[in-house]
């Protein structure tokens, strides 16, 4: 706000004195300026340009309690001017009595209904006191009396972000930049409602506007960062927040965001650092808790993690994350009911808490609760990483209610090789009801299982579909069905392997000279819960007994295990001839069994109705449940579960004991 000056009114024998104090005011000599004007004061106590000039000076000298006194004399004196009501209410708005400025404005512009400064700060205080649309309509006003007025275009952007109209918003901050192309708060505003929008490419692109025409703008390089994160540009955001700091070193936002990011990298030690460094710099900051205790999660350092999250809920009581956060740490330790309890907290305080309402499902589902487990599995479309995997199709999704009869079905992949190997044990009972179904599958699996039981057509995930009337994921299912755990699906075996693929590998192998093993110790890389469930080679290979001709069924073999594989030659390796899973599917039916982590292979071996000896970490997937060596799913697997976190010698040297006792 800029208080407006105006040229007095000529007074006889003051208007030289009054005009020479003005030239001084404006250009910049306020000392002077205040002399000047004391000196007409002087001589005429009541000068009323002089009283508001005085007042004028004390508000651009930041002191708005004495130049209320001096407007208010100002008034007093000569109550006409516009102007001095408008510079009364400014100086009112700086000591935060906006009532009273909103009056003043109102007051001006009785007096000078065309004067838009006074429509555009009687806007600002309007949406100050949560007057979002009397604001809006001054602010309009304003911009009627001067269309290039790029101040009020801007306001208006603001008051219409507030009101949740981002398209409108962004058109008001696009005619302010428009008028002032170097305008940096208007790119960054707009970036803020582009990215309401989720237009985040565009709200990247104009936070670096904004830092073009500022490179001195923190919280634009903070911002830019965040937006940059959602994009998954990791790396390009991390360099966004490290400038941010460099600018602004005790910006803890940024050293929060940091952290986030440098988790998304896997550089768990650094997001440590920065979470840490957030708490140095303020440690009243609960997300910055919170945060650590997802990171030292990672550590698999759980009674830390879940001091961290108590330390969250102390500073913030009703801040639902750690709740639920809690919650998933009390499962990775076995105690379900303690995080059953934590996550009731969370919703209790958020209902709508996606998270939390899709962890309590997988607590559910790991404790056998079936029903209410599938009822809550539903909340993973609010999931920020599974929201990408929603199909957004116009046809009805299907969950058990209408009748199939006569209607043609699509039922598609959602997340893991292993989730669809498992769920589409269903498509023959969908069938069974009348319907004829379309499987979407990934590419690795289309010929697996294009000749699945009950399965019309089966197509490739990404290319076009046939028309359909309904549709379902497969992970849905369960639901639809009313699975529970004594009544799973479970005819086997429900998949086979190629006869020509089988007869091709039983060459390429030869005839077998003692008991045959497929070995699969580790899956995608990238998985979020690859640390919890991948062995190395060399744990495993260190207690498996001699005798046995070993077969890799890894697609994918790490770098680290290459080395154990080259010094293990009873390990028949063929990842570079494995082309997709029929390939995998010959290999488990020419083994005697199948020993594998909790990955695609596995679901694959219990499908065909191979014996498969599963190695589970301690916090296992929802799917296996708890405290039990088989499972419903597939009548063929052992389960050999860690005896507690991380141990997977005591699993090997248990696989290693049965399978001795196999081989004798």
């Amino acid at each position: 706000m800029k208080p407006a000056p105006v040229n007095p009114a000529a007074a006889s024998d003051t208007a030289s004195r009054l005009a020479q104090a003005l030239g001084l005011h404006q250009e910049g000599k306020l000392a002077e300026a205040a002399a000047g004007y004391s000196e007409v004061l002087a001589s005429n106590p009541a000068q009323a340009d002089a009283l508001h000039l005085l007042g004028v000076i004390e508000l651009q000298t930041n002191k708005p309690v004495q130049a209320m006194d001096w407007i208010n004399r100002a008034i007093a004196s000569d109550g006409r001017h516009p102007v001095f009501h408008n510079n009364l209410g400014i100086a009112l708005e700086s000591m935060n009595r906006l009532e009273d400025a909103a009056a003043s404005y109102g007051q001006a512009l009785t007096l000078n209904a065309a004067f838009a400064e006074a429509h555009y700060n009687r806007g600002n205080v309007l949406d100050k006191l949560i007057q979002p649309l009397a604001a809006l309509a001054s602010l309009d006003v304003a911009i009627q009396c001067r269309p290039v007025y790029v101040e009020a275009h801007f306001a208006r952007g603001s008051v219409l972000r507030k009101l949740g109209q981002g398209e409108a918003a962004v058109e008001s901050y696009g005619r302010a930049l428009a008028i002032k192309p170097d305008y940096a708060e208007a790119y960054f505003n707009r970036a803020i409602a582009l990215r309401s929008l989720n237009r985040t490419q565009d709200a990247v692109d104009d936070y670096r506007r904004a830092i073009q025409f500022r490179p001195d703008f923190p919280t634009a390089y903070n911002n830019c960062g965040n937006a940059l994160k959602k994009l998954a540009q990791f790396p390009a955001a991390l360099e966004a927040f490290d400038q941010a700091i460099r600018l602004d070193p005790s910006f803890a936002d940024a050293y929060n965001n940091r952290g986030n990011v440098l988790r998304a990298l896997k550089n768990i030690p650094a997001a440590i650092e920065s979470f840490r460094k957030v708490i140095g710099l303020d440690p009243a900051y609960p997300e910055a808790y919170n945060n650590l205790g997802n990171a030292l999660m990672e550590q698999r350092k759980v009674q830390q993690a879940i001091d961290n999250y108590d330390q969250a809920i102390a500073l913030k009581a009703d801040y639902a994350k750690p709740y639920s956060n809690r919650g998933n740490a009390l499962r990775d330790i076995g105690r379900l009911d303690a995080a059953m309890a934590r996550y009731e907290q969370a919703l209790a305080l958020k209902p709508d808490y996606a998270d939390a309402q899709w962890n309590h499902s997988l607590c559910l589902l790991l404790a056998g609760d079936f029903v209410q487990g599938w009822k809550k599995y539903e909340w993973r479309w609010q999931n920020a990483v599974l929201q990408r995997a929603a199909r957004g199709f116009t046809q009805p999704l299907w969950l058990g209610e209408q009748p199939l009869a006569g209607k043609t079905i699509l039922l598609h992949a959602e997340q893991g090789l292993g989730d669809t190997l498992q769920f589409c044990r269903y498509v023959p009972l969908v069938r069974d009801l009348g319907a004829r179904v379309i499987l979407e599958v990934q590419a690795p699996l289309q010929h697996l299982l294009a000749g699945l039981d009950g399965a019309a057509s089966v197509v490739v995930k990404g290319r076009p579909l046939p028309a359909f009337d309904l549709h379902c994921p497969l992970l849905s299912l369960p639901l639809a069905f009313g699975t529970v755990p004594d009544d799973v699906p479970a005819g086997m075996p429900y998949l086979a392997a190629s006869p020509a693929k089988k007869e091709q590998w039983q060459r390429r192998l030869g005839s077998p000279v003692g008991m045959r093993v497929g070995l699969v110790w580790s899956g995608n890389a990238d998985h979020t819960n690859d640390r919890n469930r991948s062995i190395s080679l060399a744990e495993l290979v260190g207690h498996v007994p001699a005798g046995v001709e070993y077969i890799s069924l890894q697609k994918e073999v790490r770098v680290e295990d290459s080395a154990t594989l080259a010094a293990n030659p009873q390990i028949r390796c063929f990842d570079q001839e494995i082309e997709d899973f029929t390939d995998t599917a010959a290999l488990c039916e020419l083994v005697d069994v199948v020993i594998s982590v909790d990955t695609s292979v596995a679901h694959l071996a219990g499908a065909l109705g191979r014996p498969v000896w599963i190695a589970l970490p301690f916090n296992p997937d929802w799917r296996w449940m708890l405290e039990r060596d088989d499972s419903p799913w597939y009548p063929s697997a052992r389960l050999y579960r860690q005896q507690t976190a991380g141990d997977w010698h005591g699993v090997a040297r248990r696989i290693a004991a049965d399978l001795a006792a196999r081989l004798r």
